[in-house]
């Protein structure tokens, strides 16, 4: 029916009105906080294009997870910044590595804190990309053993989840297989399967010194524009065995986590990545913007899309701003 009959603003008129008809609702069991750790003890060192975000050695890192239990903040997922950088990643699959110490040291104090573990090699290797490099090229196959000897040694230290986000074809199958054969398999997988070469990620590249030394990672991530190739991708993921996938960034792809969430029956990730997040700060230390609406808004888009997780550095602010309403 037409207007007068019709009023929409009726139900927009009081607050507890829009509470009852409130279609997305936003919560704390959304969020996964991202942490950097890097060795050292009473390290805290901020990233500078990142304002509240610090690479920390392992006890200020216990600190910070007793922080993210306190606000009912799920799960966590590690980066790890190595002591040196090699060819070959060895830090990354190193069992007394930066972030296989990480996890048994919180495991060990929060045992229900959802621990996952980023699977890549871009913050381990000397050049900066995410596979194994021969004559200027990132070779595809090789990296795959290294990605498995990496999620392996997550697991043994107590992951319960790890995360491939290194958009080698194959490696979901190949972590899945390693796992399995290791006895590993309760350890899920959430890949990164629809992995854009944004650039978005510029401030994590400071985080973690992981800038690629020659050329980009255009070969390997995926293409901006395209949309149904980002299908096909979680399509062979979910074949190889992934359990939860992922949209990567989320801001400026939020129309590929609903074509993801429409056409699969499966727990879909998006990662709100430091470019989003600086661009925010940057923002709101200014004065141009109210932070706390902006970042509940932003959040609440990436779920009514259709997000069932979300990986944010805003999420300990988001769960303070959720309990006091």
């Amino acid at each position: 029916m037409a207007f007068p009959i019709t009023r929409p603003r009726r139900l927009r008129v009081k607050e507890n009105i829009r509470r009852l008809v409130r279609e997305t609702c936003l919560t704390v069991d959304d969020l996964i906080y991202p942490l950097f750790v890097t060795h050292g003890r009473g390290i805290q060192n901020p990233v500078e294009a990142m304002p509240g975000v610090y690479n920390l050695s392992p006890d200020m890192l216990l600190e910070e997870a007793a922080r993210v239990v306190d606000l009912g903040i799920p799960g966590i997922l590690l980066f790890g910044i190595p002591r040196e950088k090699d060819e070959t990643a060895r830090e990354a699959y190193d069992d007394e590595g930066i972030v296989q110490q990480a996890v048994r040291a919180i495991k060990k104090e929060f045992p229900e804190l959802v621990v996952i573990t980023d699977v890549c090699l871009c913050e381990y290797t000397s050049h900066g990309h995410c596979g194994v490099v021969e004559q200027g090229r990132i070779l595809n196959d090789p990296t795959l053993e290294l990605l498995a000897r990496t999620a392996l040694s997550h697991a043994r230290a107590g992951a319960d989840m790890v995360a491939p986000s290194d958009m080698m074809d194959g490696r979901v199958a190949a972590i899945r297989r390693a796992l399995d054969e290791a006895g590993y398999q309760d350890v899920s997988i959430m890949s990164y399967a629809a992995k854009y070469a944004s650039a978005y990620y510029g401030p994590f590249r400071e985080a973690v010194g992981s800038a690629p030394q020659f050329g980009d990672r255009r070969s390997y991530q995926m293409d901006p524009p395209n949309a149904r190739e980002a299908l096909r991708e979680i399509a062979l993921d979910i074949e190889e065995g992934a359990d939860i996938i992922m949209v990567k960034p989320a801001l400026a792809y939020l129309d590929i986590v609903r074509q993801a969430r429409d056409a699969f029956n499966y727990p879909v990730a998006v990662y709100n990545v430091s470019g989003e997040y600086a661009m925010v700060k940057a923002a709101a230390l200014r004065g141009w913007i109210d932070e706390r609406r902006v970042v509940l808004e932003t959040l609440t888009g990436m779920k009514r899309a259709g997000a069932d997780i979300i990986i944010t550095y805003h999420a300990k602010d988001v769960a303070r701003w959720l309990r006091e309403g």
